[in-house]
């Protein structure tokens, strides 16, 4: 079974225009340690299933039905805490920053108690994680929603737009996969990982040059390398999927047993995330000045 790419978190823009003061771009330090845990643990949950895997007497076999249940199950705890984090800080804007802090470092935990613990399919550690999630993702669509664009372009629209485009491409690349218009080998995943650690290295060093100038750095400046930065990270985002779903017929044909739903469902949510996050960044590089 191939590696499966997930990058977490993105950085959190500076702001000045409100109260709530400016933020840091911690974020993008937190997304690319999560993205190393995944990719570094994946192969290893994946091998404990397909390599000489004798299904137990009684245990019920994984369907597709249960990837399909278990990622519901998990986008929908991080869908109502991110709408609960997001009409809190609409009521309290101090709550921002620690709600994104939060959410952002209690994911990355968590994605690496889950890799490096082989606990990839434990129920109570992928919901948690999709709670931490919703803090990060509710926090940080209001962030960009209502203190970043300056357009006529309303908050609602902005944050609609990105969720509608990231299941667009989420159901694109599934069409993508199953006509096999683009295959799952070993070349291809190279490739994807060669990269996702160059867009590792690069916001790392984004990062670093922010914290020292307190700026967002080139990479994160609406400008048009920035522009460009955004748009290679949701294509590796979108054929991060591919290696998604490839993972979930391997686990299919191997009869892992219906528990590991549950790590397929984390490694789609983290994809969904990341890229939900720079579908959401991009379009406010267009609504601002």
């Amino acid at each position: 079974m191939r590696e499966s790419s997930n990058p977490i978190m993105r950085g959190v823009v500076r702001d000045n225009k409100k109260d709530a003061g400016g933020y840091a771009s911690f974020g993008q330090g937190l997304a690319g340690a999560g993205q190393a845990s995944m990719a570094a643990g994946q192969q290893q949950y994946t091998d404990q299933y397909t390599q000489g895997y004798v299904p137990q007497t009684g245990a019920r076999p994984l369907t597709i039905d249960d990837v399909v249940t278990k990622t519901a199950m998990t986008l929908g705890v991080l869908t109502l805490v991110a709408l609960g984090a997001y009409f809190a800080i609409d009521q309290q804007a101090s709550l921002a920053t620690p709600l994104m802090a939060v959410g952002a470092i209690g994911g990355l935990v968590l994605v690496l108690i889950a890799t490096f613990g082989r606990k990839q399919d434990n129920p109570a550690i992928v919901l948690s994680y999709a709670a931490f999630e919703g803090l990060f993702v509710g926090s940080i669509s209001y962030v960009f929603g209502n203190w970043v664009i300056t357009g006529d372009t309303s908050a609602g629209a902005l944050i609609g737009q990105a969720v509608l485009g990231t299941f667009g491409v989420f159901f694109g690349m599934l069409v993508v996969y199953k006509v096999g218009a683009i295959r799952v080998t070993p070349r291809f995943t190279r490739m994807l990982m060669a990269g996702m650690i160059g867009v590792l290295v690069l916001m790392l060093g984004n990062l670093v040059i922010g914290l020292f100038t307190g700026s967002a750095g080139v990479l994160r400046d609406g400008g048009p390398i920035a522009i460009i930065f955004s748009l290679v990270c949701i294509a590796l985002a979108a054929f991060s999927f591919l290696l998604d779903f490839d993972q979930a017929d391997e686990l299919i044909r191997a009869g892992a047993p219906s528990k590991a739903a549950w790590g397929v469902a984390l490694g789609l949510t983290v994809t969904l995330v990341w890229l939900y996050v720079e579908i959401l960044r991009l379009l406010s590089y267009f609504n601002s000045d």
